[in-house]
């Protein structure tokens, strides 16, 4: 997919600064990979919202710090690139399966479909009668906190670790199935493998940590690949921290956002130990293993201190264009280095850390960085596009928008036209329409889930209401240059300047772990090589 490669590069992308354009992953990155294939375990660990930048920096002020210790024996990444969109959903897809939206077939995690239909508590919840599937197909995925069966607490309204009492089949978009209305559950919607899947036929053990039960697409379209997925609710009533308010959740505090990722940390400190996320059962400590902190994301975009946080002089974001955190940023910042700090010891407390690779990177990083350049802006103007009916639009710093699939061909024209004559007031900068998206993601008159129209915002433009001030999904740099450190006590320090894409990283973790990373569909698909040096 060297097309694909050279969009991500390219100046319409914004990603010009860091390379020049043309340039590819593919095509730039050497044949020798990074690490040995000698590992017995992979510990990997997305940051959200951690940039490189961010990383660097970091690492340059704290020399005593523990992302310091991992780059002092570890090899740095400074021009790696998240997906586009760069959502968590893709994001972390492609972190475990090398593939992008195209072969993944999933661009949101609140997205749509045009050969699904609406979930039975989509018309409880109107008051209607559930007609079944009938009717036009074509409707909003909601792969996010939506699909639980409660939000009273972090359970989801299960037990935590046991992700499928947590999902509730009434709240899943449905599909058609040998003429049966089925719901289709988070992993049926994956079109490849993932590294879980390929390590788990392989007779290891696998497990993982998210934000949200709906990350159980991880386990594969076999559904099978994690042994444990333990995945307590971020939006969920934070019932855990003092001071905490009636509808706030673990993201409305940045006490509140560590109270929640202490628990994942929790949970890898019990899998090195050699038991499961809970830290009830003997387990097999696990060939890979690892979590999502959303820590630093909060403090990115969390405007001012919540009802949970003691400290009210609080105030999240980044002073100035040179990234330097403000001081909410900087706590939740030594909160993951802290963490990280106590994964490092254990693995030693274990004698695993000789045999354990780590990979920090993030699923997407936050835009924008500078806070004099963040604008406010609303999507409502889509709903008024010829043929947007009963179509979907998500935005946060840039729109994808479907059509209804009834009127998709007919309008489409005019919905093109009608974009580019109201490009100032919906603020779009670079519009991509069919021939564009057919090009690099697949055609969206034949493709399911391809969006019909991307509309790309000005760098800084987030679609917001309130006081939030960054968001991430879109093209710009701030978005999809993230951090990317491989770090083990067999390696030495190094800086790798080649642009490279965080898809690298599933297809580096088979060969790690001595499996061959041509067993990753995406892989064979679109050439998806190893990190290399």
């Amino acid at each position: 997919m060297r097309a694909y490669r050279n969009l991500l590069l390219s100046s319409a992308l914004s990603a010009v600064a860091l390379v020049g354009a043309g340039s590819s992953a593919q095509a730039t990155v050497a044949s020798t990979p990074v690490v040995p294939a000698t590992y017995q375990h992979v510990l990997l660990v997305s940051v959200d919202g951690l940039h490189a930048v961010d990383l660097a920096k970091w690492i340059a002020n704290h020399p005593a710090s523990n992302f310091a210790k991992l780059a002092q024996h570890g090899v740095v990444y400074p021009n790696a690139l998240t997906t586009f969109p760069s959502d968590s959903y893709p994001g972390m897809l492609a972190q475990v399966t090398g593939a992008t939206p195209r072969v993944a077939g999933l661009f949101y995690d609140d997205s749509y479909d045009r050969n699904s239909y609406p979930s039975k508590s989509f018309y409880t919840s109107q008051g209607l009668v559930d007609p079944g599937c009938v009717g036009n197909p074509g409707t909003e995925i909601t792969n996010f906190e939506n699909l639980d069966k409660s939000l009273d607490d972090i359970s989801g309204g299960g037990t935590i670790g046991q992700v499928l009492t947590q999902l509730d089949p009434d709240n899943m978009q449905r599909q058609i199935v040998k003429g049966q209305c089925v719901p289709t559950y988070p992993h049926q919607y994956l079109r490849t493998n993932t590294i879980f899947e390929v390590i788990k036929q392989a007779g290891l053990h696998t497990v993982w940590s998210d934000k949200h039960p709906a990350y159980e697409d991880l386990a594969g379209p076999s559904g099978t690949g994690l042994d444990e997925l333990y995945a307590p609710e971020i939006n969920a009533q934070d019932t855990l921290d003092a001071g905490a308010q009636p509808g706030d959740d673990y993201t409305t505090s940045f006490t509140g956002v560590r109270t929640y990722d202490a628990l994942k940390v929790q949970a890898v400190l019990n899998w090195i130990d050699g038991k499961d996320g809970t830290g009830t059962k003997t387990e097999t400590v696990p060939a890979i293993f690892g979590m999502n902190f959303q820590s630093v994301s909060v403090g990115q975009k969390l405007a001012k201190a919540g009802n949970a946080d003691a400290d009210k002089t609080l105030r999240g974001g980044y002073l100035d264009a040179n990234a330097t955190p403000g001081n909410a940023l900087t706590l939740n910042l030594q909160f993951v280095d802290d963490s990280i700090g106590k994964f490092e010891s254990e693995l030693q407390t274990k004698g695993l850390d000789q045999s354990t690779l780590i990979i920090i990177s993030a699923k997407h990083g936050q835009s924008p960085i500078n806070p004099a350049v963040r604008q406010a802006i609303s999507d409502s103007g889509y709903a008024s596009i010829p043929g947007f009916g009963q179509g979907f639009e998500i935005c946060d710093d840039a729109a994808l928008v479907w059509l209804d699939p009834a009127t998709e061909k007919t309008s489409y024209d005019a919905a093109e036209a009608y974009m580019k004559s109201h490009a100032s007031e919906l603020h779009i900068q670079t519009l991509f329409d069919r021939t564009m998206l057919t090009k690099f993601f697949g055609d969206p008159f034949t493709s399911s889930r391809v969006p019909d129209f991307i509309a790309v915002t000005p760098h800084g433009a987030i679609c917001t209401g309130g006081s939030k001030r960054a968001e991430h999904g879109g093209f710009a740099v701030d978005d999809r240059n993230v951090g990317l450190l491989l770090s083990s006590p067999q390696l030495s320090a190094e800086t790798v300047s080649t642009v490279v894409e965080t898809t690298q990283i599933a297809p580096t973790i088979l060969h790690a772990l001595g499996l061959n990373p041509r067993s990753l569909k995406a892989v064979q698909l679109e050439n998806t090589p190893v990190l290399s040096h």
